[in-house]
């Protein structure tokens, strides 16, 4: 007996002429490998990349997909913007009820737990709009290198709603409580300067350059130790929610553990033995 052959698009695109539900969609979050470095992006440039629930679940699928000898990961967005947030219109045309759409927060929660504390390093490259759940999503990264055409924004007060995916947590911390407040009563428009002034930003880069950027950072964050990133990015977050007794021995139990590293004891030798550069100022020197 003999089969035909037939290329699985053209399979799903017969199919859906009858039931297009399972006509195929485009993925909204890409995943690519840059040797030790994964790059994430957000694929919905006609909707700024605002963040829908298709989205959430591939984000959240892509950081459980990460290949296993990444080292560090770049976040970035496709077209002129970052992420502009919820996406409202999806938002709206779901009337969700107040217990739906607090399980909708919660999902954003876990995924954005999965970013700060999945133990890799997170460079995000901003551009164009980092608004509301756009700013809660760039919070959750480690390192944010800014395209001088960046703005940040938490419109929610404006719209009528609130932030539900980690503001009052993540973004109050770095701005303070009274700074937030203040950008969702008034929706404040800040632009890359403010927003570096304030650490929503960390780098304003060349203009175009951000995650050309970003990349580079991510490649010099992974020659570091695993251990210690992973330390670095697991436990200060979570050190500052301690009591500053409980912090200090959460601190040593954390420096006992990256001590034990295999790496340790080469990168020791190298300063003791001179061959590791000194710290001083470079060419990438912050002012």
């Amino acid at each position: 007996m003999r089969f035909l052959k037939v290329a699985p698009a053209m399979l799903v695109a017969s199919f859906a002429q009858y039931w297009p539900e399972i006509a195929m969609t485009e993925a909204t979050v890409r995943l690519e490998q840059r040797e030790t470095v994964a790059l994430l992006t957000l694929a919905r440039p006609a909707q700024r990349n605002a963040i829908s629930e298709a989205l959430l679940d591939e984000l959240d699928a892509a950081l459980d997909r990460i290949p296993a000898a990444t080292r560090a990961i770049v976040l970035a967005g496709e077209g002129p913007h970052f992420c502009a947030g919820l996406d409202l219109k999806e938002h709206h045309g779901k009337a969700r009820s107040g217990v739906e759409f607090m399980r909708v927060c919660q999902r954003w929660h876990r995924t954005f737990d999965k970013l700060q504390y999945g133990g890799l390093p997170v460079i995000a490259a901003l551009h164009g709009a980092v608004v509301g759940g756009g700013l809660e999503l760039a919070a959750a990264t480690h390192i944010r290198i800014a395209d001088p055409n960046t703005y940040f924004a938490l419109p929610e007060g404006t719209k009528g709603i609130f932030t539900g995916g980690g503001a009052t947590v993540r973004v109050a911390r770095i701005v303070g409580a009274g700074r937030m407040v203040e950008m969702m009563l008034t929706g404040r428009v800040l632009d890359a300067h403010a927003g570096l002034a304030l650490g929503l930003a960390h780098e304003i880069c060349d203009a175009g350059a951000a995650l050309e950027t970003a990349l580079a950072t991510a490649a010099r964050v992974a020659q570091n130790a695993a251990l210690s990133n992973y330390a670095m990015v697991t436990s200060i977050a979570r050190i500052g929610d301690m009591s500053a007794t409980d912090g200090m021995f959460a601190e040593s139990l954390m420096a006992a553990v990256v001590q034990t590293g295999p790496e340790v004891q080469s990168r020791l030798g190298s300063f003791v033995n001179k061959t590791l550069p000194k710290v001083a100022p470079g060419p990438g020197t912050a002012r």
